[in-house]
């Protein structure tokens, strides 16, 4: 059975900003540090699996904890690049899901982050405990959610591609489409993940991309 809510989730007119960020893309360019685009993407895949889908699936399996969760990652995210984007694109998904889903419990946490400075539990809002709970509330399965993330970051890593001029939009597509088996093995092993088990594969990718503030001239956000 087709689910329209994941299509919808997934649709590049769901505004959630993604699109203003490179996920460190453009600071490798400017920095002459992109040997392949194909080999980055990889890593990116590869990162998400071990340092993302273990937090999305956390908070999926148990909603309840979002606030934890989101404080972990919090943590983890070191680089201030990283951590402003991961909070940006966070905030913007539980905003729209909340104003156009209209569900009590996004609703009220869409409400908590709005008042985190005088909540109990304050909310950092990061992308990835948040995008298990929207998509937990809105009754996606699991692994549905997961994988719709792991797109959700090749696209947007694509698209930052094409409008750099790294790649053209058909060899863009070529790439997602050689991509498919490795989002099946992250995806293979990110479900299986836990809280423990996260990790940061690419060390050297997100030191280049924490040098994001400092460019000359900037397209994106991250």
């Amino acid at each position: 059975m087709t689910s329209w809510l994941v299509l919808q989730l997934a649709d590049s007119a769901f505004p959630t900003g993604g699109f203003a960020h490179s996920a460190g893309l453009e600071a490798h360019v400017q920095a002459g540090e992109l040997a392949s685009l194909d080999a980055y993407c990889r890593e990116h895949v590869d990162q998400l699996a071990r340092g993302s889908l273990p937090l999305v699936a956390a908070v999926h399996t148990e909603p309840s904890r979002l606030a934890e969760v989101d404080a972990l990652a919090s943590a983890i995210l070191w680089s201030q690049v990283a951590a402003r984007a991961s909070r940006a694109q966070g905030r913007a998904l539980l905003d729209v899901a909340a104003r156009s889903f209209g569900h009590a419990a996004l609703v009220d946490a869409r409400a908590r982050l709005l008042q985190s400075h005088a909540a109990q539990q304050p909310l950092a809002g990061h992308l990835a405990p948040v995008f298990g709970f929207v998509t937990r509330t809105l009754g996606v399965e699991r692994d549905d959610a997961l994988a719709t993330f792991l797109h959700l970051g090749v696209r947007g890593l694509l698209s930052a591609a094409v409008r750099l001029g790294v790649a053209g939009p058909t060899e863009a597509q070529q790439l997602h489409h050689r991509l498919h088996p490795a989002l099946d093995a992250a995806l293979a092993r990110g479900r299986d993940l836990s809280l423990a088990d996260v990790a940061q594969p690419s060390p050297l990718v997100e030191l280049i991309g924490s040098t994001h503030d400092r460019l000359y001239s900037r397209l994106f956000q991250s």
